[in-house]
């Protein structure tokens, strides 16, 4: 049994900033990728970045240069550093990790509402 414990989401102002998190617990033997991904309302879930255990990161091409994604291995913990936010990144952010021959795990999600 995998868990995943998503925290800091909430209501900012355009242009402001957030910091996402999400704890992974239980049966993790080793974590291939770890990322986060949004669903506004009306729209499919997309990609928003994804980092491997190595450290190599991949980002949507809407959020390049304003969000930045990171980890602590040891903590099994990935964040999503938010800024210059705009009205167009509300949503509801899942993160997701990939344990390999498992397969992937997902975190209940956490609402970001940007007011204009």
């Amino acid at each position: 049994q995998v868990q995943l414990v998503e925290s800091g989401g909430g209501l900012v102002q355009a242009g402001g900033s957030l910091r996402l998190s999400c704890a992974a617990s239980g049966s993790i033997f080793s974590i291939n990728y770890m990322g986060w991904h949004r669903q506004a309302p009306g729209k499919q879930r997309e990609l928003v970045a994804l980092i491997t255990t190595g450290g190599s990161t991949n980002y949507a091409d809407s959020v390049k240069g304003r969000f930045t994604i990171s980890r602590d291995n040891a903590k099994n913990t990935v964040y999503l550093q938010m800024t210059s936010l705009k009205p167009e990144d509300t949503a509801v952010y899942y993160c997701r990790v990939n344990l390999g021959y498992k397969g992937n795990y997902w975190g209940q999600g956490t609402q970001v509402t940007v007011s204009s």
